[in-house]
């Protein structure tokens, strides 16, 4: 049965759309502390374990996800996703605690670890001419999840109640990732699409070759793989780091009122989500590496500036800039450990690249909020950052030129082979 690559786009979208909602999470928490009486520790614990969960998830099951297969796999994740927010519904008309720290939490965690990764490196396999864009397209979704969910919760909460509304919410993600799933499959090994096939056979196009095929085994041994992660731990620490004060950070360094500060969060989510999509798009025309060193520069600018910055729009501005980077980080990822590694084991690697997520989420925050505590105002995080963003800008400069070296060696090689090839015919 031939596919259509863009129904294959649609179902990764389904199904990282689905176990985005998770970045909701805000909206529950007040009506669970008033109804339930439960501590709002208690409650924020959760979503920690969820989202520590979530990465570590991605790494730990990334060799069952490439052995399952897409389809298999996504189906593993609806099954548990679904079942982790259905079960905090029950959870919380049981008034257990724990049990919603086992549902929502754990379980939630694990699906969400499996479905973030079960679509992408098949989705990387269809779009050999565009990674970037199809990378893109799947972490969009994820990223805005939570902007559907946010305000559906809200209104299902005071119409049905906190249980209910986990109960329908679970129903609903499981039947969106189980649609999703049903369509999606790895293409048949080489695949071009049309239009970049006649290109080719034109010559009017050069398929770009991977720099290496490698095995997840393989490729955690290269010191390529571990500039990628460093890099990819920075930029999702400063962008969580940002996330998580973004509102009081404002209030207090600008003068930016409650209502403002709202509004803000409110448009950094349009940030995340669309900083996916278009640095994605954007690095398929010039360049993951290229793309990483932009981020880092920026970034490196921002936090220069920031803690000097008294016009609340320019401060703004800056903070949608981070906010960008660190979801154009996300997109990127994918499609650049497809151009180091290849796509044999992309799943994997991915996965094991993804620990940076959970390490970020709890780092990030747990910083901001050491270095307040200790001196009382934000202005120092911004010092700390800027070391950790100038190591990586130095890291991303190198991995850069490493790229190029490799990406001319592979060239002349290339060459040889060919000189080689017509010496044989003639002969």
């Amino acid at each position: 049965m031939n596919k259509n690559r863009w129904l294959i786009a649609l179902s990764a979208i389904a199904i990282h759309l689905s176990i985005g909602g998770a970045y909701a999470y805000s909206v529950y928490k007040l009506p669970i502390v008033t109804e339930m009486g439960w501590s709002e520790t208690n409650v924020t614990i959760a979503f920690t374990i969820m989202m520590g969960l979530a990465g570590f998830a991605a790494a730990l099951f990334g060799n069952l996800v490439e052995k399952m297969g897409p389809r298999k796999s996504a189906m593993v994740a609806a099954v548990m996703f679904g079942a982790g927010q259905a079960g905090a519904g029950v959870a919380i008309m049981m008034d257990s605690v724990v049990l919603y720290w086992l549902t929502y939490g754990v379980l939630s965690g694990l699906g969400m670890g499996i479905g973030y990764i079960a679509p992408v490196s098949t989705l990387v396999k269809w779009f050999p001419d565009r990674r970037g864009l199809a990378t893109g397209m799947a972490v969009l979704g994820f990223g805005s999840g939570a902007l559907i969910t946010a305000p559906v919760a809200a209104n299902l909460m005071e119409a049905v109640g906190i249980s209910t509304t986990y109960f329908i919410l679970g129903a609903s993600y499981f039947t969106l990732m189980i649609l999703g799933s049903l369509y999606i499959a790895p293409p048949v090994p080489g695949y071009m699409p049309a239009n970049m096939k006649v290109a080719s056979e034109n010559g009017k196009q050069v398929v770009k070759k991977d720099l290496a095929v490698m095995t997840a085994r393989e490729a955690v041994k290269t010191k390529h793989f571990w500039m990628l992660w460093s890099m990819h731990l920075v930029n999702v620490t400063a962008g969580i780091m940002m996330i998580s004060v973004a509102s009081p950070m404002a209030q207090e360094i600008v003068g930016l009122s409650v209502a403002g500060a709202a509004a803000m969060v409110g448009i950094m989510g349009l940030f995340n989500g669309g900083g996916r999509l278009i640095w994605a798009a954007v690095s398929d025309y010039i360049g993951r590496s290229n793309v990483f060193v932009i981020f880092f520069t920026a970034q490196l600018i921002t936090f220069i500036v920031l803690p000097h910055t008294t016009n609340v729009i320019i401060f703004q501005a800056l903070i949608f800039l981070v906010v960008s980077c660190y979801g154009g980080g996300f997109s990127n990822l994918p499609a650049f450990a497809s151009d180091l590694f290849g796509t044999k084991q992309l799943g994997v690697i991915h996965g094991y690249l993804l620990t940076t997520w959970s390490l970020g989420g709890v780092f990030g925050p747990l910083l901001v909020s050491t270095i307040k505590n200790s001196y009382g105002s934000y202005i120092p995080v911004f010092y700390v950052f800027t070391g950790l963003i100038a190591i990586s800008l130095i890291i991303s400069l190198t991995l850069r030129a490493d790229v190029r070296k490799q990406m001319a060696l592979n060239a002349q090689q290339a060459s040889v082979e060919k000189v080689g090839d017509v010496s044989t015919t003639a002969q």
